[in-house]
Formats: C-alpha cells, structure tokens, sequence
C-alpha cells in the first residue's frame, strides 16, 4: 500500500470519527421540551415528577428537580410538594386533578339558572324536578316541606301523583310508570280497541304486549319488563350427575368448572378456584403424592414414602453459587433445587431461568388511550385534546369542559353533567322517546318517538318549545328503536325491527333510502364512525350479532357471534377504535376492536347490569341505563369498579349519548370535495368504507325502486323482471323455471357502488379481477337483454348417438399416447453420444453407449461457480 493510499484510508477514519461522536453529542443534546436525566438520557417534561423513575437513576424524580420544575403559562402549578403541572382550564371544575387537591381550593360557588332551583349541596337541577317525589338534589332538599300535588285540568293524574297529559289516559299504552293510566277502573266505558304488535312464531308475548324469544319463558331470568315470562314457571329437578344452573336448567355435572360456559347466566363457572394445599413455599409435594411441610425437607428423616423428601445429592447444597444457577436475575436457593425470579416488569422464558420483558401493552385496558412499554415497566400517554391526570393516571380532556349526558326518559330527554352538578329536562311532553342522537358541531338533537312512528329533530337551545320540533321522518317507519348521526357528511341513520331494516336519510329527511333489508331480524342500536365511514349495529334475533358495514351499505361483515344473546346499545370509544355493547340476557358490559378483535369482558354483573339498553364511553368511564332498576349508572371502563348510580327513580330510561367537543372530531367531507352539488350524485352521496388506500371515498345512492345509470351518478327507474309463464307439466318432467330466473337475476345485479336496497353478509370477498371486468351497462339495454334471455326457447335435445360418446375419448387418449412415443424417442436420439474405438487386442470394433445429459453444451458439464470473490461472500 503506498503512503499516499494510507493517507487517504486514515482521512476517511479521521471523518468518520468525526461524524460519530457528533451524532453521539446530537444524542445527548435534549430539546426544549425533554428533560436531560443525570445519565445523558432524554426524556420528556411531562414525566418529571410523576412518581415513577423514567431516568433509570431517579434524577426526574429528585426534590431538587420538581422545586426547580416550572409550569407553562396554559398551565396551573399545583405547588409543592410535587409541583405538578395540570391544564389551566381544570381548574374548579368539581373534580381534583392535583394530588393535593389545590386545583379546586378557593373555587366560587356554581352559578344557577333562573329556571334552575339550587340544591343543599350546591347542585342545580330543573325547577320542575322540585316536589316531583324523586330525589333529584341526591340530598332530598328538592322534596322538603312539599305540599300535595295537583295537576291541571287538562291532565291525568296518575296513581303516584304524576301528572300527564288527559289525551294519553286509556289510549292502550302505559304512559303513568304504574300504569294507572290504563286500568279498567279509570277507563270504563272508553277504553279504545287497541290491536298489539303481532309477535313471530318463535316468540313469547309478555303481559304488556313486550315480544321475547320463546326460549327464554321460565329460565330463570326475567326478560319481560313486567317479569311476566317468569310466571306460573316450574323449576326442573336436575339429575344426581347434573349441576343446576341459577336459571334452573341443567348440563352435565363435568362440565362444570371446565373454564367454558355452559350456563346462559354463566353461573356453571363461578366458585370454581380451589387452593392446593401443596401450593406456596412452606409446602413441599412428594413424588408419591403426598404433601408435608417444607421444615421436614432435608431433615434426615423420611417423611415422604418414597425418600424424594431427602435426596443426597440435592440436600445441603446451594446452587446459586455456581453461575447465579444460570438465572438472569434472582437465584433463591431451596432446601432442594433452585428457584429463579424475575425483577417487577420481567417473567421467566419456558426454560424457568431467563427473564423477558412482559409487554403491558398487551392488554388494551393497561392505559386509557396510548401505552408505550419499556424494559421492565411502561408508560401511558394520551392523544390530542387529552392530558394525563396526575390522580388518576387516566387521559382527561385539556379543554376542562365538563360532559353532558343526554338521556330519553319516555316521556321526556333529559340533561345533566357527567358530576351530577346540573341536571335539567331539556324537552318534555313526549309521547314514547326511545332512541336519541347529537349532532355537536351543529347544535341539533335527533330522537325518535315509538307511539307516534317518526323521528323528530330540533336545535338543542330552542328544543324545549314543541313548536320548533320538526319531523325528519313521519312514514313507512314502524320501530325507530336506534338512531346515529354522521356530523360530518349530514345524514342519519336508523333501525327498525319491525321492517328488519336499516335505512338512511339527509338531516331534514328530503332524500332516504333502506340500506340493509336482507340478513336482518331485530336490529336495534346503531353507531357510526364517518372519519373511517364504518357503521355497526346490534341484532338481538333468534342467532344474535353485531354486525359492521359501510356508510353506504357496502363492505358488510359480522363481528361477533358467539357469546351474545340480547345484544341492546352499542357505542364506539373512537379515540382508541373498540366497540362497546351491553348484552341484556348475559348481564355483560363487553368491547371489541373494530375488526371484531381483542374481546374483552368488562363488567358481569346481574345486579348492577339486570336489563341494559344503551351506554356512551368517555375518558375511562362508561354510562349506561337500565330499565329494570330504572337507574343511569356509570362505572370505571379500564376496571370494571366504581359503580356509581347517577339518577334513579326513572320511568323507562333507554338511549343515552354524551355531549362533548371531542365525541364527534373534524373530519374531511368527500361529498363536498368537487364543485359540483353533492359531487354530481343526483340523489344521495354517501361516503365509502375506508378500507385501504385505493378504497373509493364515496358512492352515489338513489331512492328505493331505482338504480344507478351507466354513469353511476343519475338515478333511473329499476327494471321489473316479467312475471314466470304458468305451464301445465307432467310429474318428472323439467321446468326452464328456474334457470331462467337465475339468469335474470344475473343479468339485472348491480355492482355494489349502487347502493341496491338490500345487502347480506358477505362469506367472500368478491375477486377483484372478475368484478372488474364487468361494465356497468344501461338498464333499458340490461332490461331488454333479460326480456330476450328470458324468452328463448328451450334447447332441443341432442340427437347423436350414444355411441359417439364413447369413441372419441378413446381416440384422443390413442393419439396422447402415441405422441408422448414420438417425443420420448426424439428426446432419447438427441441425448445419445456414440463413442467410436479399436480394441487392439481384438481388433475389432466396440460401440458403447453413453447417455450424457447435456445443458446446452457439447461435451464436459462444469458444475456452477459458488464463490468468484470475497467481495460475495458475507463476512459477519
């Protein structure tokens, strides 16, 4: 190598050098919003003084370091000891967000409305809950000193003094929560003939009029709201190999404690934990089976039948001396072996000596919305809008607003705040409230009304005054039982269990459509995501689900299909993308990701859970409400503790949606992008399922009886198939029927773009390839070539003989196997060297034959090159 050359190698190494511990100073080097630990290491601001060691050598948590710790001027200090920094906006909102409380020290006491009464306590509720016979101040100061109730002359007064209004007396429906309204001797002489909602065969038809599933008469459990199902029922006597369910049914005795549920009330699982008595370090188990005391072990003595209590070789010697006992952490010596053990974050690997990271993150409950692991520990964080709440470790909305609840109470929807400090009727005077939507960004309330069969809208400042309601949809509705609207394309979505039906309309109700007709049987709460134009739904029929599809109808998929029986409200947590549901009949509050992933049971409990029909998610709590305890209760989502009842004393609480700025987040509108009105759809736009990337963001939609043009945007009238000829046949003769049927039907399919007007769920996706080389065609031209299709005559029979069939397979297997000959023999020619010598000793000519099986080349076959340089080889 010549000097010149050294000198160059040494300049690049001097470079590179250079270059390293640049980046190694780059490393080290914290931004204005990290903390530079003792070590070098950086870490973020938010994580001093948090009370756990993020530097690994405990300078984030120092007392020096949280003294010297200052807050941003959006932020309040909560002082000392810890000083921790909390969002200026918590600050007297009714909850303590610093450990030691200062954040709501020195607060002034809530301001009420000039409709409001205030409470003992400090509360505010709605002057018209005061002297209504029901705590509503939660400290009774709404109920002291009240004087008899009176009601107008223009209203009932029902049995417990409520008053509604005279129209609603022996109408046939309960609208006193007693039912008063309703009884014979109030209603004599006047009482309307009221025809009930027929139930289907595989029904029970409660005492007020309520339809169940046939199956679910005396199990144990009442399902009808007056608990009519559970009447005059005989309990079964289960055999002496049978555990007896709480539902009185009976299964076998051995599956019981089989860690699967066999019970519909899972109660064949419950108790099942036993505690080995041989379990724990001051136990030891012989290998004959018995169990003694470990103060026995190695005491010279046999206590165990077959010696294993004092082995020679084992007793009295450590082997943690040798190597840790080749374990990565702890090595804790026994009387005999070893035990290895793990630091706290750590678990021992299948060869019970090396320790490996346990991923908390794993679990989706570990934190509220992002957990991030460590080596040996992890740490949650939260995402845009939300701070970590240094109490509860949980992710808080920074604006500091506190949320509102929105609940339906049958004959009225009612408001307060998620802490009970307000609570207020919004719109009273309602015949039958079921379902309830929000539209946030603007200001608008959606609900439905059963008795009446239309959905209802109004703005939320003006919805107290009958007179600003607006009917959205006043026909061809019979059960509106769940409502969802999209905040950012405008439109709304409902079910109908009695129609089977899920449709879809602007928000003043101009243009509907039914989107999903098929595959459904009791459809009932409804959820929609439009950031990823995904919708989900419950069905409580004879096979319960919860089904997904897009905004459009599209794309539809179950989710969930085993362990559900009475599937009612379903939200989705849409910050973190899982889906939460109560089932009614299992007594579960569950969720699920998005994609029907990750199940996790949240709450089991009957008494808390004993009929659920609705629940919103915020933050770590969920809220639901009950109908047979009449209560909204909320509870801890992450630990499935902390129940707490909100309101009680209710009258058929069902829907409940919880208002706040974060619950329905900006989103692009695809239907807007172009110039053109309603992207040149002519009817409706609906958005489509995100699924990946080359997903389209939306298609056009047209009204029930029409289809889409060749051009996919107007809207034409759908084709009628002509009615089926009615022949006379004899037995065993074939009709042309069906085929023609089929044939018609594929002629007129639609491709899924189109919006048809029912939907099943999908078993396979559809090849893109095939689809793809179907062209949409227009449906005069389609209509015609079916009408032609249809009427061809049927093909005569074949007239060649039988026996043609059976000679020419016979030839053309004769000609395979006379050309695979020809080929053979071709190939054996061209691959034959011949090799030409004299034997001297003879003299005489020998041929030998020497098949040589050549690759393109006359002669030797030299095998292929393996290595040509080093440069090729991988050097570790």
């Amino acid at each position: 190598m010549s000097k010149g050359e050294m000198f160059c190698m040494w300049r690049v190494c001097l470079l590179l050098l250079i270059h390293c511990l640049a980046q190694a100073d780059a490393a080290f080097t914290c931004n204005s919003r990290q903390f530079k630990c003792g070590n070098g290491k950086c870490i973020t601001r938010k994580w001093m003084c948090d009370g756990s060691d993020d530097c690994g050598d405990g300078t984030d948590e120092l007392t020096a370091t949280c003294e010297a710790k200052t807050c941003l001027i959006t932020e309040f200090s909560c002082g000392d000891p810890m000083n921790q920094c909390v969002p200026v906006n918590w600050r007297c909102d009714g909850k303590a967000d610093c450990v030691n409380g200062a954040d709501e020290h020195g607060c002034a006491a809530k301001e009420c409305m000039a409709d409001e009464y205030r409470c003992s306590n400090g509360h505010c509720i709605s002057a018209s809950f005061v002297c209504d016979e029901d705590d509503d101040c939660s400290d009774g100061s709404d109920e002291a000193s009240c004087p008899k109730r009176t009601c107008s002359a223009g209203a009932f007064q029902c049995n417990n003094t409520v008053c509604v209004p005279a129209l609603w007396a022996c109408d046939g429906d309960s609208d006193c929560a007693d039912g008063s309204d309703e009884w014979p001797q109030n209603c004599a002489g006047r009482r309307p003939e009221k025809t009930p909602a027929p139930c289907g065969v595989h029904e029970f038809r409660c005492s007020n009029g309520e339809c169940i599933h046939s199956s679910w008469r005396c199990d144990g459990g009442p399902d009808c709201h007056d608990r009519s199902d559970e009447v005059n029922c005989t309990r079964p006597t289960c055999l002496p190999d049978q555990f007896q369910c709480n539902d009185g049914s009976c299964i076998p005795g051995i599956r019981q404690c089989d860690k699967e549920y066999d019970c519909l009330d899972l109660s064949d699982e419950l108790d099942c934990h036993k505690l080995n008595v041989c379990e724990g370090p001051a136990m030891f188990k012989c290998r004959s089976g018995e169990c003694i005391s470990m103060e026995r072990v190695c005491n010279k003595e046999r206590d165990c039948s077959d010696w294993s209590d004092e082995p020679f070789k084992e007793c009295d010697k450590d082997e943690c001396e040798d190597d840790n006992g080749g374990c990565s952490h702890t090595c804790s010596d026994l009387k005999i072996g070893y035990n290895c053990s793990c630091h706290a974050g750590y678990s021992l690997k299948m060869d019970k000596k090396t320790c490996e990271d346990i991923d908390e993150c794993a679990d989706p409950d570990t934190c509220s919305q992002i957990c991030i692991n460590l080596p040996g520990s992890y740490k949650c964080d939260c995402k845009d809008g939300y701070e970590i709440d240094p109490v509860t470790k949980t992710c808080k909305a920074e604006s500091g607003t506190v949320p509102y609840l929105f609940f339906t109470n049958k004959h009225e929807v009612r408001k307060m705040t998620v802490d009970s400090s307000e609570y207020v009727c919004l719109i009273a005077g309602l015949k039958n409230v079921v379902a309830l939507d929000l539209d946030m960004p603007g200001k608008t309330i959606f609900w439905s009304d059963l008795s009446l069969k239309k959905i209802y809208s109004s703005q939320m400042d003006m919805a107290g005054d009958s007179s600003h309601h607006r009917v959205v949809i006043g026909s061809e509705v019979e059960a509106p039982e769940g409502l969802a609207f999209d905040w950012i394309h405008g439109n709304i979505y409902w079910t109908d269990s009695t129609l089977q039906t899920i449709s879809v309309a602007t928000a003043d109700g101009s243009k509907r459509k039914t989107l999903i007709s098929e595959g459904l049987e009791k459809p009932r709460a409804i959820t929609v995501d439009p950031l990823n134009n995904f919708m989900y739904w419950t069905d409580w029929g004879t096979k319960a689900k919860i089904e997904k599809s897009g905004l459009n109808g599209g794309d539809r998929v179950a989710l969930v299909t085993d362990n559900i029986l009475w599937p009612n409200g379903i939200t989705l947590d849409i910050v973190n993308q899982r889906l939460y549901w109560v089932d009614s009949k299992m007594h579960t509050l569950s969720s699920i990701d998005v994609n029907g992933g990750m199940r996790h049971a949240h709450i089991l409990n009957e008494e808390k859970l004993p009929h659920p029909l609705s629940l919103a998610v915020f933050e770590e709590k969920v809220f639901w409400t009950d109908v047979s305890n009449n209560m909204v209760m909320s509870a801890n989502r992450l630990t499935g503790n902390n129940f707490t009842e909100l309101v009680g004393n209710l009258d058929q609480p069902e829907d409940i949606v919880l208002y706040h700025d974060l619950k329905q987040p900006i989103g692009q509108n695809w239907c807007a992008e172009s110039n053109s009105m309603n992207n040149g759809c002519e009817f409706l736009c609906l958005p489509a399922p995100l699924i990946n990337q080359h997903s389209p963001k939306y298609t056009c939609a047209c009204p029930d009886g029409m289809s889409l043009a060749s051009d996919m945007k107007k809207c034409v009238t759908s084709p009628v198939a002509p009615p089926p000829e009615t022949k006379t046949t004899t037995p065993g003769a074939k009709t042309a029927g069906a085929p023609t049927a089929r044939a018609t039907a594929r002629a007129t399919k639609r491709p899924l773009s189109a919006t048809t007007t029912s939907s099943a769920p999908r078993v396979q996706p559809q090849d893109p390839d095939l689809s793809s080389t179907v062209s949409p065609q227009h449906p005069d031209v389609t209509a015609q070539a079916n009408n032609r299709y249809a009427a061809m005559p049927k093909e005569a029979q074949s007239s060649h003989p039988v026996a043609l069939y059976v000679v020419l397979p016979l030839m053309m297997m004769c000609l395979v196997v006379f050309g695979a000959a020809l080929l053979w023999r071709h190939w054996r020619l061209k691959n034959t060297n011949t090799i030409h010598f004299d034997n001297p000793v003879y003299q005489k000519t020998t041929e030998d034959e020497v098949h040589i099986c050549t690759n393109n080349s006359d002669g030797y076959v030299y095998p292929e090159r393996q290595i040509v340089s080093l440069e090729e080889m991988d050097i570790a």
